[in-house]
């Protein structure tokens, strides 16, 4: 039996339930409630200091929370010492082994766990396999490169078949195209295997690309937990609209209908609106006509599509998203009118 034959495809069901930390005065994690499916993918997503990572090392056993849960199957883990929870963690710095070969670093687990020699070896050298690297088994860290390095670290966090997948930032020491490739890799690998995942990152593009779901921390607490078109479309609060992606902020007003009157277009609002006096667009939503009252400051191209700053008559700066073969027309000093198109916009709060 291989491996991925070997290992469960139905994955674990991982509860949160009202975790709190605090560092003295500070609240790292503040009540966090969060469900995993499972053999689901979630990336743990906010700025420096929501929590992201705190939440991360309570989930290993590196941190004791002061209360909650932590449910694996049912099963309360707080108690339980890290090298019990039957969990695998891949750090940002690798932490490979320098005095052991690539197999070695992946059998070590093992080793600790003494499970035969000869079955170890068969194992570390089925994952080295299935991570892509089966001729490089006898290189030592050093003769790796990144990216291969990252690669024998998550083959010996699989190497006991955990329950529990934790990825701490694992690519943002990696340069781009490697770091594009392997978490293609990783996705690919956790789908094959039906392993139930936590990925902490700062990195919107890879939570977005990666993760069945994304939940957006902010000061110990969620914000939203969604799909990744969800949370682009359909933000729950103005924090999570101005975090993912771009968004620019419009001034306008609640007309007495209750929808939003935006750069003289009326448009639906979603979610509460009372008093608001300026509105999320984002930049595809926003079309860019020649001649008019706005100024087009500068741009950047994208490949397919060219971002636009324009200042607009009232001098607020926005941006918007054209397909490049139009946007040449709209060079530098430009007088252009841009209006919304005819979407949904949630209104802008003072937290975003």
């Amino acid at each position: 039996m291989t491996l991925t034959e070997a290992a469960p495809r139905t994955g674990t069901a991982l509860r949160i339930r009202g975790l709190r930390r605090t560092f003295g005065s500070a609240v790292a994690l503040d009540g966090l409630d969060l469900d995993v499916a499972p053999g689901e993918l979630l990336a743990l997503l906010g700025p420096s200091g929501c929590g992201k990572t705190t939440a991360l090392r309570v989930l290993a056993g590196f941190e004791k929370p002061d209360s909650g849960q932590v449910l694996l199957d049912g099963e309360d883990i707080v108690p339980v010492p890290a090298n019990r929870r039957d969990t695998g963690m891949v750090f940002q710095s690798y932490s490979l082994f320098p005095h052991l070969t690539a197999a070695d670093n992946v059998a070590f687990g093992m080793r600790m766990r003494k499970v035969a020699p000869a079955e170890r070896r068969a194992r570390a050298a089925e994952l080295l396999e299935l991570v892509g690297l089966p001729e490089h088994g006898g290189r030592f860290p050093h003769q790796l490169s990144g990216g291969q390095q990252q690669r024998v670290a998550l083959a010996r966090a699989l190497a006991l078949r955990p329950r529990l997948l934790l990825l701490d930032e694992p690519l943002s020491a990696l340069d781009a195209q490697v770091r594009v490739n392997l978490r293609e890799e990783i996705r690919r690998l956790q789908l094959e295997l039906g392993i139930t995942t936590v990925f902490v990152t700062h990195d919107q593009e890879e939570a977005l690309s990666m993760a069945d779901r994304v939940a957006v921390m902010r000061g110990g607490r969620l914000e939203q937990c969604a799909t990744p078109a969800e949370l682009y479309d359909r933000p729950a609060t103005a924090f999570v609209a101005s975090f993912i992606g771009t968004m620019n902020r419009i001034p306008g007003r609640l007309a007495p209908d209750g929808q939003a009157e935006v750069l003289g277009v009326t448009l639906p609002v979603d979610g509460p609106a009372a008093g608001a006096t300026a509105f999320l667009v984002r930049p595809e939503a926003l079309e860019v006509t020649a001649d008019g009252p706005d100024v087009v400051t500068g741009s950047a191209f994208h490949g397919a599509s060219t971002r636009l700053r324009v200042r607009l008559a009232d001098g607020t700066e926005v941006k918007a998203d054209l397909p490049s073969h139009t946007a040449g027309a709209f060079g530098a000093g430009a007088a252009v009118t841009v209006r919304p198109r005819r979407r949904p916009v949630l209104a802008a709060g003072e937290e975003a």
